[in-house]
């Protein structure tokens, strides 16, 4: 069993020491100008002593905070099981009981067995999931060629649609692609279920202007960030209702980030469910639902995916009130290169 206890980090212990150092220093750089003001002698040191402040805090900076930040966030993302990189990136050691951690780690994370049973399982993966999507897509194309043989046209796009939406979210291995992708995916998945509603539902998407349209054009964005919220809206929101359903996406762009805000006119929720959602979202370890409740992926999955990639600075937020809608507001980063992700939650 786990039990907390207060723990001593040696962080802590540093920052002490350096703000006592501060501290004593700051003392006597005012006593020396005290000493200064009343006798006229001192001035020297005064200047000196006063001189020595920022250069020493600069100093702390370049070569303790820094090393110390890195090495921090490092080590924190090896430990939550997200990078390993978290050790093998390491430029700076806090010490040699730390240093000869690091290198047995490597030695078991790098051994010839570890890389060649991680091999063997990639290509075992890699070979399967040939197999699956190659006998999906051609069995999908099967079903379109008897459609339209026989003249059922709507079966043929239907089934037509169906094979690009799963070429994207199955084949396509990118971590980011472009926003206009993104939406394309969701206007095929919303054809797969104007199947199923028929005028029940409505799918509107909106920039707020012409010029964030043509800016937002080369905006990379998480892969499968659009489609579970829509797919949330239309089970959660819209499906209950007895009219027409309607999921707008509203686009919007300040010029450094991009907020895409996913609304339904359904049936909403309490302000306890609201309460409860958020909390979630606010953990990157939170949880939307169980089992499948979504029906796809959690929106929980989707906002952890935008704090692991960019930081806690960005992510879902929910809005909504009984018997009024939802709203689900993402928050990114603005970039256009994969390489820009990486210092986007700076």
């Amino acid at each position: 069993m786990n039990r907390r206890v207060s723990k001593s980090y040696l962080s802590k212990r540093l920052a002490g020491l350096a703000i006592a150092a501060l501290a004593a220093m700051s003392a006597s750089c005012a006593a020396l100008w005290y000493l200064y003001a009343v006798s006229g002698r001192g001035l020297a040191a005064a200047v000196c002593v006063t001189a020595s402040i920022p250069v020493m805090l600069l100093l702390s900076k370049l070569f303790l905070i820094d090393p110390y930040r890195e090495t921090e966030r490092m080590l924190t993302l090896f430990s939550k099981g997200y990078s390993t990189e978290g050790i093998s990136g390491l430029r700076w050691q806090m010490s040699k009981g730390v240093e000869d951690v690091v290198d047995r780690l490597e030695e078991i994370l790098f051994s010839d067995e570890a890389v060649n049973l991680s091999k063997r399982q990639a290509q075992y993966l890699a070979m399967q999931n040939q197999i699956n999507p190659h006998f999906l897509y051609n069995t999908l194309e099967g079903i379109r060629g008897e459609a339209l043989m026989n003249g059922s046209d709507d079966i043929a796009k239907m089934t037509e649609t169906l094979s690009q939406f799963f070429r994207y979210t199955i084949s396509n291995l990118e971590t980011l692609v472009t926003l206009d992708s993104e939406l394309t995916n969701v206007r095929n998945y919303y054809t797969i279920q104007e199947y199923r509603f028929g005028d029940r539902l409505k799918l509107d998407i909106t920039f707020e202007s012409e010029r964030d349209r043509a800016m937002l054009q080369s905006a990379k964005v998480p892969k499968l960030i659009l489609q579970p919220v829509v797919e949330n809206a239309i089970i959660h929101g819209v499906e209950g209702l007895l009219g027409t359903g309607l999921v707008s996406i509203s686009i919007q762009f300040t010029g450094s980030r991009i907020i895409l805000t996913v609304s339904d006119n359904g049936v909403g929720m309490s302000a306890d469910k609201l309460k409860e959602l958020n909390d979630r979202m606010s953990n990157i370890y939170g949880r939307y639902g169980s089992g499948g409740e979504s029906g796809g992926i959690a929106l929980a999955n989707v906002n952890n995916r935008i704090k692991l990639l960019f930081g806690e600075g960005y992510g879902i937020i929910i809005m909504s009130g009984e018997g009024s809608g939802t709203d689900v507001e993402i928050t990114l980063p603005y970039i256009t290169r994969y390489g820009d992700a990486e210092g986007a939650g700076e």
